[in-house]
């Protein structure tokens, strides 16, 4: 699918992380690897650092705080914000809709529409575009998309293919309806026969949640987890994506118009170092325009794109225009990437919060 949206910008992006650090080698002593295999992991991945969320703090937690530090900044009205989207697959509970819970703790509107769409690793760019497409159509004036994961919630942590991995950060994303803005251009794609080899396959309505579902036992592939944590496959997860992202930025250059030339930054989602690495050495991007966070930061799933252009352009997004190829791809198979021109705008750098969940979180 391929879409080309008029007459809607990119008015800011936050992203918030909390503040309890865990590094590799800490992730490696606790399953009871040596401090040599643990470095030899983290060099592959190359994640050093992943920020984790204290028990009880939800995705929706710190998605309030990040959609309050950018509302500020803006001085938007929340009786402006014409529609609300949450990204994630950390959701409060599965109904009510989590959106719905945050309408009420943001003090929006009873008139905004709200609700959420819960894709992984491509979740930012569709969110993107549903929202810019509402927009563009009409639907409203403005509106904030919220994407985010406690992804330190998913795994086994005696599992080497995924505890390496994965962090908590969530990220909000204004956009307005703005006759001036340059066009934003969308490839998506979808390939459900992948739905395998990157999974959670308990808890849901085909497999629910089982006193046997919650036992950890090894797999086929020698790691321990149980059903309710992330299985991932990761032969076949870099196989889809070589076979599938070199084309998605080719076809999102080629839609837009640019080359590599007039792109000034790329940023993928922050699978593993190796991975982005052999992109864009197959894609022949420069080493300094394909911008990473995950030593940083880790796999934050959707909130992974957002979080890396406050970390990597703050200063450059708050004073000039940019060209930017954003691509998320994997949970599904799912991929999307969009070319925005962006800028200036509100991008403060990452912004750590406090261990607390935030005030009115609502009861169970």
């Amino acid at each position: 699918m391929r879409a080309t949206i008029t007459g809607v910008k990119i008015a800011g992006i936050t992203s918030v992380v909390p503040s309890r650090s865990i590094s590799a080698l800490q992730t490696g002593a606790a399953m009871g690897l040596s401090e040599d295999d643990s470095l030899k992991i983290a060099n592959v991945t190359g994640i050093k650092h992943r920020r984790i969320a204290p028990a009880g703090m939800c995705t929706s937690d710190m998605g309030v705080q990040a959609a309050n530090f950018l509302l500020e900044p803006l001085s938007w009205e929340r009786s402006s914000i014409d529609v609300l989207v949450v990204v994630s697959q950390s959701l409060d509970y599965r109904y009510p809709a989590t959106a719905c819970l945050l309408q009420d703790r943001l003090g929006l509107s009873d008139q905004c529409a709200a609700f959420d769409v819960p894709l992984g690793c491509s979740g930012y760019v569709y969110g993107l575009w549903l929202l810019a497409s509402l927009l563009s159509s009409g639907s409203g004036k403005r509106g904030l998309l919220i994407a985010g994961e406690t992804g330190s919630t998913f795994y086994s942590p005696v599992d080497r293919s995924t505890a390496f991995l994965l962090g908590d950060c969530a990220t909000a994303t204004a956009l307005e309806r703005d006759e001036a803005a340059k066009p934003m251009y969308f490839v998506m794609g979808t390939d459900g026969s992948g739905k395998n080899f990157l999974i959670q396959s308990g808890g849901g309505s085909r497999n629910p949640m089982t006193e046997e579902s919650t036992k950890r036992v090894a797999g086929e592939d020698g790691y321990v987890r149980n059903q309710l944590e992330l299985y991932m496959n990761g032969a076949e997860v870099f196989s889809f994506t070589i076979k599938r992202v070199p084309k998605l930025f080719r076809d999102t250059m080629q839609l837009a118009g640019w080359d590599i030339s007039n792109v000034d930054a790329f940023v993928p989602h922050q699978a593993n170092l190796f991975m982005l690495n052999h992109l864009a050495k197959s894609m022949k991007v420069p080493h300094e325009k394909m911008l990473l966070s995950l030593e940083e930061f880790g796999n934050t799933s959707s909130a992974s794109i957002p979080v890396t252009v406050n970390h990597r352009l703050h200063s450059k997004l708050n004073n000039s225009r940019m060209n930017l190829i954003l691509a998320g791809f994997g949970v599904g198979w799912s991929w999307g990437a969009a070319g925005v021109t962006c800028g200036p705008m509100i991008v403060p750098p990452v912004c750590e919060i406090a261990d607390e969940p935030a005030a009115n979180a609502g009861s169970s």
